[in-house]
């Protein structure tokens, strides 16, 4: 593959200006060819080809599928990038900056507007890891939403007390999320509900790492759960799949009476969690759980080959879960959103305009072959992505391409 010179990008200048800008040719899923214009960081107007006018920046959609932007739940932003280092791996808060800041760029151009990134505190580095991404996510700002998850070590017993003691500190510092590893701790009950009481102090919302082999665990968590709000988001719990039938489904039916959220890592795992695998999520979704899908490990030692793309999330959903294109979808987009408590995305007058085109006709498709892909965010474009696809033309001279016909090799 090779760079595609002749694909749609904004003229000099359009990119920085928030005022207009005109989205034309797209087509939706519903298969209608539409034009989109952004005002303000939000979708002003969506209308058939050339009926909202020609003023302010175009960007041409011809040949593209615009879908609402997906979003990143579950990421490792501290140890992101880790697996590449030819040594020991840097935690100085300048090398986690730079990785932190790098992993979230990566994440953008595949699409993901908005990331939720889980850092560890305690241990000799305290709270350098969060304020080095948090860092990042100022130096981010603009081009991607990045919110932090605090993940204390231990919270029970002598040792737990520190760790307690800086989660506080966390969220005081700007963690916007209270999080952890209850199956790490010698008592993960005890874990949980001093997670749950932090994050009722200070009104966030909760994100626990479990991999869900212990159903009265989970029922247990469900009931300390149930009515907190802003919410409790729990995953990747790939265990939970080999649990025997009857037992999943109670704890599915607990999950769902709670409005607990499972966010599953169809493309590995994390280093928070022992077990590899994908939760049920057909038998979730049927009891009414709310599942969304992350990326967990992005190149560091948990998942050395990650790749943090949410469509190829969505699409091992689709071919390894049995979802249909659009509830995997759904999966990384609506319900990422819901569960990260963003407000939710449409192509329609009056949402945000946070937006992903990707080259191709049907979402299967583009979740097949997701090469070309233009992102949006506060309605500008802030990335691109292009690719073209060609083959020698001593072979066959009329082999289709994925270019204009103009253009040569």
């Amino acid at each position: 593959m090779s760079s595609d010179s002749q694909q749609p990008w904004p003229p000099e200048g359009a990119t920085t200006d928030t005022t207009t800008l005109l989205l034309c040719g797209a087509r939706l899923t519903d298969g209608r060819t539409v034009d989109v214009r952004l005002s303000g960081g939000r979708i002003e107007a969506v209308g058939t080809p050339g009926s909202l006018g020609s003023h302010g920046a175009r960007v041409d959609l011809a040949g593209y599928l615009l879908l609402p932007a997906p979003a990143e739940p579950h990421a490792h932003a501290d140890t992101a990038l880790g697996g590449d280092a030819a040594g020991p791996v840097s935690y100085a808060a300048e090398d986690v900056q730079r990785r932190a800041t790098e992993a979230a760029l990566l994440q953008l151009g595949h699409g993901a507007t908005a990331l939720r990134a889980h850092v560890r505190i305690g241990d000799v580095q305290g709270l350098a890891p969060l304020e080095a991404v948090l860092q990042a996510r100022r130096s981010l700002r603009g081009l991607a939403d990045l919110a932090t998850v605090a993940v204390p070590r231990l919270l029970t017993g002598v040792a737990g007390a520190d760790g307690l003691a800086m989660l506080r500190d966390a969220v005081r510092m700007g963690a916007s999320v209270v999080g952890g590893c209850p199956d790490l701790d010698p008592d993960p009950a005890g874990y949980a509900e001093a997670v749950l009481e932090v994050a009722a102090e200070h009104g966030c919302p909760v994100d626990l790492h479990t991999d869900g082999d212990d159903p009265a665990r989970l029922a247990r968590l469900a009931a300390m759960a149930g009515g907190l709000r802003p919410g409790v988001v729990i995953g990747p719990c790939g265990a939970l799949a080999r649990l025997p039938v009857d037992a999943r489904t109670r704890v599915a039916d607990r999950l769902a009476a709670a409005g607990v959220t499972v966010t599953c890592l169809p493309q590995g795992g994390c280093a928070g969690t022992e077990v590899r695998g994908v939760a049920p999520v057909r038998l979730l979704r049927s009891a009414g759980v709310r599942i969304a899908a992350g990326s967990g490990a992005l190149r560091d030692l948990a998942n050395p080959v990650g790749r943090g793309d949410p469509l190829e999330a969505a699409y091992l959903l689709v071919s390894q879960c049995g979802l249909r294109p659009t509830e995997a979808y759904g999966a990384v987009s609506e319900a990422a959103r819901e569960a990260m408590g963003l407000p939710p995305v449409r192509v329609e007058a009056g949402f945000p305009a946070e937006l992903l085109a990707v080259r191709g006709e049907r979402l299967a498709g583009v979740l097949s072959l997701a090469y070309s892909r233009i992102v949006v965010h506060r309605g500008r474009v802030v990335a691109r992505t292009s690719a073209v696809r060609e083959y020698c033309d001593s072979a066959a001279p009329e082999l289709p391409r994925q270019a204009r016909p103009d253009v040569r090799p």
